[in-house]
Order: structure tokens, then C-alpha cells, then sequence
């Protein structure tokens, strides 16, 4: 693990991910600049060794609608894990895939059946099987709508994701 505390490293992280947001009352100044360039320094820090937990927390971090290129870094360092990682922490982030904004949870969808193997999607899929219905429901209406012309609606990624029962 390339940073030490990673309790520090993630709340940190949520922090700096909360950066100015367009409309916002006050002017972009300095500490604004800091902590977008902080956000983006912590992103760059993950080498993709540090496992699903770490995944949770990338995504956990892509709640600003209007990011200005900041998210690039959290989505280049969330392509370093293994499909296997990946997986596993996007599923520990299920809440967070329904509460960021859709074109955040389009993208890291997208990286997930992109980067995932056929095995470690059925386990996603059963993962999310195992979920509360209304949880389950929300989830399957969020890939529907990115299936539908969207994030997920290209060859290598429609029809990837299927939520099992068991």
C-alpha cells in the first residue's frame, strides 16, 4: 500500500472530493485550488495494489457533479486494480453507485465489465442478487438506464452486468 493510514487517506479523500462546484455562492480561490489539487494527488497515489476497500472508497469520492477533469484521476486509478478488485469493490459500493451522479456511476460501470472477467462478473452479479429488493430494483434501473444509450450501451459492456438471485 503505497500510502500508510488508509483511514486518513480516505477521509481525506471524501474531503477534497467535495471540491467548488459550479453555482456554488463563493469565489474559487486558493484553498478551492488546493484542495482540488489535493483530491487529484491522492487519486494518483493508488497503485491498484490496495485492494476493494480502496475501490469503495474511489467511488465513494465521485459525488461532485461538475468535476473539471478531477475524476479522470480517480477513474485512471481505479483501471489499475484487477478485474477481481474491481469487482469486489464496486460491489461493497453499491449505495454509493446509487447516490453519485449517474454519469459518475456510468463510468465506473462501464470500467467494470471492460476490465472484468465473465467469472468475476457473475460473482458481481450475484453479489448484488443477495441485496434488498429495493436496493436490487434501483441498481438494475441504473444499468437499464446506462444500457439505454448510455455508459453501457456499446458492444463490450451491453448485457454484461445481470443481477442473479439465489
Amino acid at each position: 500500500m503505497p500510502f500508510g493510514d488508509f483511514d486518513a487517506w480516505q477521509r481525506e479523500l471524501l474531503f477534497t472530493g467535495g471540491f467548488v462546484q459550479d453555482g456554488d455562492a463563493f469565489e474559487y480561490g486558493p484553498e478551492a485550488q488546493a484542495r482540488f489539487d489535493r483530491y487529484i494527488e491522492l487519486a494518483d497515489m493508488v497503485d491498484g495494489t490496495e485492494g476493494p476497500t480502496t475501490v469503495k472508497a474511489l467511488i465513494a469520492s465521485l459525488h461532485a457533479e461538475d468535476d473539471h477533469g478531477a475524476h479522470e484521476a480517480v477513474y485512471g486509478a481505479l483501471e489499475r486494480f484487477s478485474g477481481r478488485d474491481l469487482v469486489r469493490g464496486a460491489a461493497m459500493a453499491v449505495i454509493n453507485l446509487l447516490e453519485i451522479p449517474r454519469d459518475n456511476s456510468g463510468h465506473v460501470l462501464q470500467l467494470v465489465t471492460v476490465l472484468a472477467s465473465d467469472e468475476d462478473l457473475q460473482a458481481f452479479g450475484a453479489a448484488f442478487g443477495r441485496l434488498q429488493p429495493e436496493i436490487r430494483a434501483d441498481l438494475a434501473t441504473l444499468i437499464a438506464h446506462h444500457e439505454a444509450d448510455e455508459w453501457l450501451a456499446d458492444k463490450r459492456s451491453i448485457g454484461r452486468l445481470r443481477l442473479t438471485q439465489d
